[in-house]
């Protein structure tokens, strides 16, 4: 089957790697889009297995749609039996726009009635329609260069993992979180430290990570609603990814200073059976501890477009800065900074930085390299 998996824009590199890895072919990285090649068992891996991905699709038919006509028309030509029966129901999710079709809610009906009518016209009887558990969930990207249709595979978003029932003020998703966790190395074999931890999701995909835990694992998927599921090969998957964890070897430390988000870290924790693997410690960023040699620091501190004005936290990203440089050294830190100016704030020389977007929000993640004194050899 022609198969597809979005991400967050600047991930398409780790997804395609991660959907090869997980032996799918001709893997080719667009934008905000990973297209491939593979069968039912590649797209249980892929809703299991991959950190970054955020939904996997069945592409069903594209095309050129200047009109009402013309998407009805493309509509029409998918063989729908193949997925769902008259008994099943389904709902249709747009995204994008072209001329002629602006309004999103218009092309999902124009979708829907296309479905229906097929159905009547070859069984006599048609589906219903469900938008809260359907039995198969169509989505239409709208794209003047082509639209294309297709089956959602993962249903809920597979950024959620089912863990983070309690949240801050402005948490990062789970793909986010893991996909900074890849780009900066982190496979468990060093102390790890996010001392800025807010309700902790950076901290549970490191020890997702650490541990070999598929995120998907604890989860369902829109898959098993449809007609191709086999519910034999996925136990068997899930069964695998069970059989695939493993104690991580170092310290995997989430701090903050706030007694409440703390708490709703460790609830987070517990939720995702992830307690026994995370140190959490109540402490202020200026009191920072390293938990071992060659720690990696991954943190995500709040930037102006989120929590507050910016200028007024430059005082904090000056103390980042000092803070790392004072009770960091030899170990190598990772900063999600949204601002251009608070970058600047933190005082350091970045080696890498690398343009993320949380949500609408360009982003930079910058990574620093601590020395204790010059960088320069005598």
């Amino acid at each position: 089957m022609a198969l597809a998996a979005t991400c967050s824009r600047g991930f398409e590199p780790i997804l395609g790697e991660e959907i090869r890895c997980l032996g799918a072919s001709n893997v080719t990285e667009g934008r905000g889009v990973v297209t491939f090649r593979g069968g039912l068992e590649t797209i249980y891996r892929v809703n299991l297995w991959s950190r970054t991905a955020i939904r996997v699709l069945i592409h069903l038919k594209e095309g050129s749609v200047a009109g009402r006509d013309d998407l009805y028309a493309l509509a029409r030509q998918v063989e729908w039996e193949r997925w769902l029966t008259p008994r099943d129901t389904f709902a249709v999710e747009t995204a994008g726009r072209t001329d002629g079709l602006e309004h999103s809610g218009f092309a999902a009906l124009i979708v829907k009635d296309a479905v229906a009518d097929h159905f009547r016209k070859r069984k006599g009887k048609r589906p219903s329609v469900d938008r809260t558990r359907p039995s198969v969930r169509i989505r239409l990207h709208l794209n003047p260069r082509g639209s294309s249709l297709l089956i959602d595979t993962s249903g809920q978003p597979l950024s959620r993992r089912g863990y983070r029932r309690y949240g801050g003020t402005a948490p990062l998703s789970e793909s986010l979180a893991a996909g900074m966790l890849l780009i900066a190395g982190y496979d468990g074999t060093r102390p790890f430290l996010d001392p800025m931890c807010g309700s902790g999701t950076i901290a549970a995909e490191a020890a997702l990570i650490a541990s070999n835990t598929a995120p998907g694992l604890f989860r369902r998927f829109a898959a098993e609603r449809l007609r191709i599921h086999d519910a034999r090969m996925l136990a068997e998957l899930r069964s695998g990814a069970e059989r695939s964890r493993r104690e991580p070897t170092f310290p995997i430390v989430a701090s903050d200073h706030d007694p409440k988000i703390l708490a709703a870290a460790r609830r987070n924790f517990e939720r995702g059976r992830l307690s026994r693997w995370i140190q959490v410690a109540q402490r202020d960023f200026e009191d920072l501890e390293l938990p071992g040699e060659n720690t990696l620091i991954v943190f995500n501190p709040p930037y102006g477009q989120r929590l507050d004005d910016a200028s007024g936290l430059t005082s904090l990203y000056r103390t980042i800065g000092d803070t790392l440089k004072q009770r960091a050294q030899g170990a190598t830190a990772w900063i999600l900074v949204g601002s251009g100016k608070l970058a600047r704030s933190v005082g350091l020389h970045a080696s890498k930085r690398v343009v993320l977007f949380n949500g609408p929000i360009e982003c930079r993640f910058m990574r620093f390299d601590l020395y204790s004194g010059s960088r320069k050899k005598p």
